[in-house]
């Protein structure tokens, strides 16, 4: 049997650099949003072209914290309706579906794989507010028409990016293509850490800072909770090994 993907291979090239950046984060004895996960927030939303991110525990969570820290803004609420395509993975529908909102699937193109805007169109309602674009195994969806739709019903655009890291579109990256996107760092994404891990993208600063709290029991503050917040907070230790990788990221695309 050929492997569809070899991950021992993949990250055993980079083993001499994930042993270093690990062995200082266990020297230095800090593990939760320290140095690591600042450095790769910052490096990550430069290597994007955004102004923010957010080190999250996963792509599911950061699809819900996004949903949800819009709900904190007063900008959606519950049962508001949520397009996405009806070939995505799960975690898309159980973020919606985690943060009081309503799934409606819109149909794909059958040429590429990615949500139609023609569909998405006659998906639209009155309580209509999110479209979640799914770029699909690095193959962007067709924003241009989406956008336009976006802003022609007022609608909020959160990209799920989860298989997209890198993905160019009109000479912008996948994470600045709408009001906010979703990154998993699951192991066999193009970017992917030893375990579990995920980001947000947005240029939002009023988002970004009610997401930061609520991936962390809901406070800005320690022992002061202004939200009903999770524990979803990407650990140094995998923040260490993706800044390693993410070096390396355009040319892993590259190759694959």
């Amino acid at each position: 049997m050929i492997p569809f993907l070899n991950l021992k291979k993949l990250n055993t090239q980079y083993k001499d650099e994930i042993i270093k950046v690990v062995t200082k984060v266990l020297d230095k004895g800090w593990y939760i949003l320290g140095e690591e996960v600042e450095k790769f927030e910052k490096e990550f939303a430069s290597y994007c072209g955004v102004k923010y991110t957010i080190g999250v525990g996963s792509g599911l969570d950061a699809l819900t914290l996004i949903l949800l820290g819009y709900k904190e803004l007063g900008l959606l609420k519950d049962n508001d309706e949520v397009i996405l395509p009806a070939n995505t993975f799960i975690a898309t529908a159980i973020a919606v579906k985690r943060a009081g909102l309503k799934v409606v699937l819109a149909d794909i193109n059958p040429y590429t794989f990615n949500v139609d805007p023609e569909n998405i169109l006659k998906k639209i309602t009155e309580k209509t507010k999110v479209i979640i674009p799914v770029h699909l195994y690095g193959q962007v969806a067709p924003m241009n028409e989406i956008s336009e739709i976006a802003k022609e019903y007022e609608l909020i655009i959160v990209e799920d990016a989860c298989q997209a890291h890198g993905a160019i579109y009109n000479g912008k990256k996948t994470g600045n293509l709408g009001d906010a996107a979703a990154f998993s760092f699951y192991p066999a994404k193009n970017l992917g850490a030893l375990g579990d891990g995920g980001a947000i993208t947005t240029n939002n600063e009023e988002l970004a800072e009610v997401i930061k709290a609520l991936r962390n029991y809901g406070s800005k503050e320690k022992y002061h909770h202004e939200y009903l917040g999770f524990n979803s907070r990407l650990d140094e230790i995998q923040a260490a090994i993706l800044r390693v990788k993410l070096r390396y990221l355009d040319e892993e695309i590259e190759n694959r």
